[in-house]
């Protein structure tokens, strides 16, 4: 009760006082403000309420102009864009291409953790004051989708405030754009205090016009599963979007709320070091057992996907062969087929390719991230107990296992995907593919390098035909499957539950947008 005492006294210090607040909560805190940081769902929601992309999403995905009114492919490979007049950013000052080049640009630095949002993109160039033109090193089928997420800063504002670089994140710094932010979009945010609250209000001068009528937003992170659903009955909540499953039928029967879900764009898996020669931590030295595809296929099959989902998930997952979940572009039921678990198998398996006594190795898992992260973790490491996998569980927030991934510290983890351009190659490019010095493999954490896929990703980078371009998505998703380089658990189901005066459209990206949301 202290928890929710606390709570609701944050509520009140926000201030929210116009006639149409909207107060949130979910599990997971945003990680910055810089735009051009962090490639973390929780965080670039958060942050599409300030900035926007020269494209954006509708309700059902498609790709819409945005600060872009207009493009026209010149060639395959010159777009030309027309700027949206008139736009200015919250602090009055007027949108112009200079932003446009300066935030492509931006993004491009190492210290970015979002490249793969201009990927292909060989040169920004500025015909007037309102036109840019994009110079691809080659036909781009996901370059609009992509867009969306390449946010548009203002060159000024970053220049003005020492921050013309990204936040460097892994690194711990602490920077103005980090701590603040300069957008064109819906609302303003008016503060973070991490671990807190995320303050924002309506943008009024907003070139365009929300389709809902929320005037101030409040975003809480609540970590503790019954702290958020005490509060949501209590009324100190309009929306909560991470539900424990096992509460969600009890939210479901109370006439005073309204509960509704859908498939989600994320895939959850774990993922292994395949590159190291010896893996930090384990019991096993001077080799790798993760190198071994028989050793990652044994850990597959011990895993029970049906006992998770009936269990911890109460239905609400769908277990995953592949790594991508089914509102993706590429997916195909015909080849996300779980294979049943099979503990005689893996234990054969294991001892084929020589580790009949098992191993020890560290397990890392996020504990305030994905619905029942942590849960899931401990279920596995019971399961692979059983083939003489030893995993000793660590937790801690995403905040932190986030950092330490992308420092290449955890030799095994949990972590989600999910497709923001709802289309496979963004997998394939980024976490899968051998890590470059650019788009390519940027997520990739775990040192996977498979020449087949990368010739699959780069084929599909440039071709333009719909159904070759599908084969080879199918191609790599299938190799990825069979070689067992990740180990995916489920794709998660999302159900978010309201006030009942409350309406807004559940998205499959799990990011609410409280420019299309009601409030009553």
């Amino acid at each position: 009760m202290k928890q929710l005492a606390t709570l609701c006294a944050l509520l009140l210090a926000a201030g929210l006082s116009s006639a149409n607040p909207l107060r949130w909560a979910a599990q997971n805190d945003i990680q910055t403000l810089d735009p051009h940081s962090q490639n973390h769902s929780a965080t670039t929601t958060i942050q599409g309420y300030a900035y926007e992309g020269l494209t954006r999403y509708t309700e059902k995905f498609d790709v819409e102009p945005a600060l872009a009114t207009k493009w026209t492919f010149v060639t395959p490979t010159q777009v030309r864009f027309e700027l949206r007049k008139g736009v200015k950013f919250h602090d009055g000052t007027p949108f112009t291409a200079d932003d446009v080049v300066f935030s492509l640009q931006r993004i491009k630095h190492p210290a970015s953790n979002m490249v793969i949002y201009v990927s292909g993109i060989k040169e920004v160039k500025k015909i007037d004051s309102h036109t840019v033109d994009l110079l691809l090193d080659g036909p781009s089928p996901v370059l609009l989708r992509n867009l969306t997420f390449a946010r548009i800063v203002s060159k000024a504002w970053a220049t003005k405030n020492r921050s013309e670089n990204p936040q460097d994140f892994k690194a711990k710094e602490d920077t103005y754009a980090s701590r603040n932010a300069m957008g064109t979009g819906p609302f303003k945010i008016t503060g973070w205090t991490p671990d807190q609250k995320v303050t924002m209000v309506a943008n009024k001068d907003w070139w365009d016009k929300p389709k809902g009528n929320v005037s101030e937003v409040t975003y809480l992170p609540i970590k503790s599963d019954a702290t958020r659903v005490a509060a949501l009955l209590s009324g100190a909540l309009d929306l909560l979007t991470d539900l424990p499953p096992q509460d969600v039928a009890k939210l479901k029967a109370d006439p005073r709320l309204k509960v509704i879900d859908g498939p989600e764009n994320r895939t959850i898996f774990f993922a292994l070091d395949l590159g190291s020669e010896e893996i930090k931590g384990a019991s096993v030295k001077g080799k790798n057992p993760f190198k071994d595809r028989r050793v990652r296929e044994a850990m597959s099959l011990a895993i029970d996907r049906e006992a998770i989902k009936r269990s911890l998930m109460r239905g609400l997952s769908i277990p995953a062969a592949l790594m991508v979940a089914p509102v993706a572009y590429g997916w195909s039921a015909e080849l996300d087929v779980v294979a049943r678990p099979d503990v005689a198998r893996a234990k054969q398996l294991m001892a084929e390719a020589g580790f009949a006594d098992g191993f020890e190795v560290p397990l890392a898992c996020p504990n305030d991230r994905y619905v029942n992260d942590e849960e899931i973790c401990q279920a596995v490491v019971s399961m692979w107990s059983r083939i003489g996998v030893k995993a000793k569980l660590t937790t801690q927030p995403m905040s932190q296992h986030s950092a330490a991934l992308q420092r290449f510290d955890l030799p095994l983890y949990l972590y989600g995907w999910g497709v923001t351009t709802f289309d496979a190659q963004y997998t394939l490019q980024d976490i899968v593919h051998t890590k470059t010095s650019g788009a390519d493999g940027k997520g990739n954490y775990s040192r996977i390098s498979d020449a087949k896929v990368d010739a699959l990703v780069q084929q599909m980078k440039v071709e333009t035909d719909a159904p070759k371009r599908l084969a080879l998505m199918q191609e790599a998703l299938k190799r990825t499957r069979d070689e067992f380089l990740f180990i995916p658990i489920h794709h998660q189901v999302r159900p978010w539950a309201m006030k009942a005066g409350v309406t807004i459209p559940h998205s499959a990206n799990d990011a609410p947008q409280a420019r299309w949301a009601t409030v009553k």
